[in-house]
């Protein structure tokens, strides 16, 4: 292997033994040695993907002007591949991403799986909407039927409403109490982790 071969088989990090092997072991045990962090997993696995696509890259360039010369550079970054490979399912293994079934199958149609994000937002505001309008409904049938009860028995609808307001303000100052237990010292609001 010429100096210029060795070189690039240095930074791609392709090589099957001697300091690349150790490296390869060192990043497997700092993967291994990670937190559980769910976003540092999933960025671990978006570094390993690029990785990958980068060894596809220089894998395609090794392949289109191969000759004899070229074969151990090709072993080394097919073995570069592999591992890579590995490591990528090792890191995804700690990860726990749900991807809808619709959105695989747009990818494999073709399509932009924004398309099922949008028909998602769409459904969730007509459906919003269909709820917004059936609580407006109870809200009016309410009103009407205090309206019609305040005729027929106006001492009733009367406490009905003292009742109302009363146990309105106790849940108001429930509410209050617990947003003064959640607040910390400086005025910020304790906010619960993602995990």
């Amino acid at each position: 292997m010429d100096s210029s071969q060795g070189a690039a088989t240095a930074v791609t990090g392709g090589g099957g033994g001697g300091g690349n092997g150790l490296i390869s072991q060192a990043n497997d045990t700092a993967a291994v040695n990670a937190l559980d962090d769910p976003k540092q997993n999933l960025n671990q696995v978006i570094n390993s993907i690029q990785k990958t696509l980068g060894l596809l890259h220089q894998l395609y360039l090794t392949v289109s002007s191969f000759n004899a010369a070229s074969q151990l550079p090709l072993l080394q970054r097919l073995n570069s591949l592999v591992m890579e490979l590995d490591n990528m399912v090792k890191i995804a293994e700690k990860c726990n991403i749900q991807v809808p079934m619709e959105v695989l199958n747009l990818i494999d149609d073709g399509k932009n799986p924004d398309e099922f994000t949008r028909d998602v937002i769409n459904s969730c505001i007509s459906k919003n909407q269909i709820t917004k309008g059936k609580t407006d409904a109870f809200k009016g049938l309410r009103r009407h039927l205090l309206e019609e009860l305040e005729q027929a028995f106006p001492d009733e609808v009367e406490s009905y409403r003292e009742i109302r307001a009363a146990s309105a303000a106790s849940a108001a100052d429930l509410k209050k109490l617990a947003q003064a237990q959640s607040m910390l010292p400086n005025g910020d609001m304790k906010v619960k982790s993602e995990l």
